[in-house]
């Protein structure tokens, strides 16, 4: 699809840039200097899967990022892409609260899967057990964040619907309600509703995320409730929000980017500092939080995760699968 207007994605360089547990994780954000924010959301009302999410979501001290501190609450719940509502970062916090409901909200899962499911994220998030994780988050647009999520491995839910051998790939769509989000009607030239898709084996990896939650609390609506995906070794448009519905499929499913962008942006779109976007450097990034005219900070190859994840890549020209 060849797109002739405007972009709104085309931005300028400044812009694009058991209780033991509990303690533990307690004690990880008060060193990180983020006590203030966490009593801050202990008054906070958010919507999301509140009926579903634990008191004491345990830290999983296996993965959290240590290069920098989490990003304050204010800025990660504050600057946000979410095209459906508004290319606004900063509006959409207030657009995605003007009636927009997330509770209750339903997950269907199906395609080639023996057990096709529909979960209410409520019952999904006490079934499955919530987790924090501190990740790393690198969007396209070169600016990054470190985030605690709170959710579960998206190979926890694979194993429960039992994919079949024609399974090769995930399909992820999100909501569409033009009643609710003013995006779609306003920018009607993307193919809505957002998809997104993974190979399986991607899909499958322990690093792959689903959360529900940020900071130990329900996620709020500009973030993406109730349920999210995250992967944090790819940019962030990879990571949809909001899901309504995940399908395996035998082909590689098309995704609202890919489709819009296909020169800018893969399939794949793994963090390689090495491939430039055709209008800005992705070798640096834009740390938010910071000063806007703070020193950009490079760029790690997989976003930091290149131990982790560079073999389901072995033998792929990165340049070329981008």
């Amino acid at each position: 699809m060849l797109i002739k207007t405007k972009l709104p994605w085309l931005l300028p360089e400044t812009e694009a840039t058991p209780e033991s547990a509990y303690k533990e994780r307690r004690a990880f954000i008060k060193k990180s200097g983020l006590a203030t924010a966490a009593a801050a959301l202990s008054a906070k009302v958010v919507d999301g899967a509140t009926a579903g999410f634990p008191k004491k979501p345990n830290l999983n001290k296996k993965y959290i990022a240590t290069d920098r501190k989490p990003t304050p609450y204010k800025y990660v719940t504050g600057y946000n892409n979410f095209y459906e509502f508004t290319t606004d970062k900063y509006a959409v916090r207030h657009l995605a609260n003007q009636g927009w409901k997330t509770e209750p909200w339903t997950l269907k899962i199906g395609g080639h899967v023996e057990k096709p499911m529909t979960l209410g994220v409520n019952d999904l998030c006490k079934e499955m057990g919530i987790e924090m994780r501190v990740y790393r988050f690198r969007c396209v647009e070169a600016w990054s964040m470190i985030i605690p999520w709170d959710g579960f491995p998206l190979n926890k839910l694979i194993k429960k619907v039992q994919p079949t051998a024609k399974a090769k790939y995930v399909k992820f769509t999100t909501f569409m309600d033009e009643k609710a989000a003013p995006g779609f009607k306003g920018y009607d030239y993307y193919d809505w509703p957002y998809t997104e898709g993974l190979r399986i084996d991607e899909a499958n990896h322990d690093l792959t995320f689903l959360a529900v939650g940020i900071y130990g609390q329900p996620i709020p609506n500009q973030n993406g409730a109730p349920i999210r995906l995250v992967v944090p070794w790819k940019y962030g448009f990879k990571s949809i929000k909001s899901i309504v519905r995940i399908d395996f499929t035998e082909k590689q499913p098309k995704t609202l980017w890919n489709s819009a962008g296909p020169d800018e942006y893969g399939f794949y779109s793994n963090v390689n500092p090495a491939v430039p976007h055709p209008r800005w450097s992705q070798a640096r990034e834009r740390v938010i939080g910071e000063s806007a005219f703070a020193e950009r900070v490079p760029t790690l190859m997989f976003n930091g995760y290149g131990e982790q994840v560079a073999g389901l890549y072995k033998g792929m020209d990165l340049k070329k699968f981008f």
